[in-house]
């Protein structure tokens, strides 16, 4: 486990990290999110002792990183594909690593096959590619089989067989138990692998929560509704109290309601429908929502940037009354 409480970062007058305090747990993928000059880097580097915070605590299964013997044997980390000396080979890259932390000469050729890099294992990394590289990095991190790993951007560089890889492999890690922490940029690859998320701005944190409430807490669903008795099913709609936005095309939108008692209320009355299915925004979408106000870097390419969309009106109707009861269940 990871715990971060009160950690702060400032150079000069600038705060990089804001009194952060959050759990890196067990047995889950943690994804960590943030707008770029976020923090994030500074985060991880001070999680590493790479930087020494301004005030706060960071604690690596209880102690902090310098305290620990052996380190690579508790915490494996990828935060840069080019930190090794070019000089070298793959293999003696990674002994040099395994000579410094107590870890058998075996393990080396271990890791580079979990990769795929026994093959190359001898050549020079300086002639390396950026994806291979990145494998380098990721064996350097698998190296002392530690319990807690952290990557950042880890799949930069890598193809689409490797992005799979990675992916996987980060996931059967969490399976094992252990304390996965991965950065990154690509929203689509995070909302595949991640189950958890930590979401900062400017500093500071702006979610610890869940993919599935991350997404649901910042974005809009609704419910897509498709009928040939379009004036018919509206009208049913309307008189049961429903909200519907009319979205062209033939198409209506339900904000708040479920697809099952939307579909009832449709058969009962004897109502055709050619389509029925519930709409989620995307993690991008969620994230965009959540961190407008603390994006530090805006490009504009003429003409009026576009927006994140505002958050949906509280809805009346019978679609509220379902998301009252929705919440009260959750209290209970």
């Amino acid at each position: 486990m990871i715990e971060l409480e009160g950690l702060t970062k400032r150079y000069g007058d600038k705060t990089a990290v804001d009194n952060l305090t959050f759990s890196v747990r067990p047995g889950i993928v943690t994804g960590f999110l943030g707008p770029n000059g976020a923090g994030k880097s500074t985060t991880m580097r001070m999680m590493l002792g790479l930087d020494n915070p301004t005030a706060g605590t960071v604690r690596i299964d209880g102690r902090q990183y310098a305290r620990l013997k052996d380190p690579l044997t508790f915490i494996g980390a990828l935060l840069d594909a080019k930190a090794m000396h070019g000089g070298r080979s793959a293999y003696n890259h990674l002994l040099c690593l395994a000579q410094s932390n107590g870890i058998p000469k075996s393990r080396v050729s271990e890791v580079l096959d979990t990769v795929g890099l026994t093959a190359v294992a001898k050549k020079k990394s300086k002639g390396f590619s950026l994806g291979m590289g990145q494998r380098l990095g990721i064996a350097g991190a698998l190296l002392g089989d530690p319990q807690i790993l952290m990557f950042d951007e880890p799949v930069n560089g890598l193809d689409p067989e490797g992005i799979h890889w990675i992916r996987n492999l980060m996931k059967s890690l969490a399976a094992a138990g252990r304390t996965v922490f991965v950065s990154s940029h690509l929203m689509s690859e995070m909302a595949l692998t991640a189950d958890h998320l930590v979401v900062i701005g400017q500093g500071r944190l702006l979610a610890d929560t869940s993919m599935a409430d991350f997404i649901r807490e910042n974005s809009r669903s609704f419910v897509r509704l498709r009928s040939p008795q379009r004036e018919r099913l509206l009208d049913v709609l309307h008189e049961n109290g429903v909200t519907v936005v009319e979205a062209g095309n033939g198409t209506l939108e339900v904000d708040g309601g479920s697809p099952e008692q939307l579909g009832e209320l449709a058969a009962s009355h004897q109502l055709v429908l050619h389509e029925l299915s519930p709409q989620q925004a995307s993690l991008e979408e969620a994230f965009m929502q959540l961190t407008a106000g603390s994006v530090e870097y805006h490009a504009h390419s003429g003409g009026t940037a576009p927006q994140p969309p505002s958050q949906q009106p509280q809805q009346q109707g019978w679609g509220a009354s379902w998301n009252r009861d929705k919440n009260q269940g959750k209290g209970a």
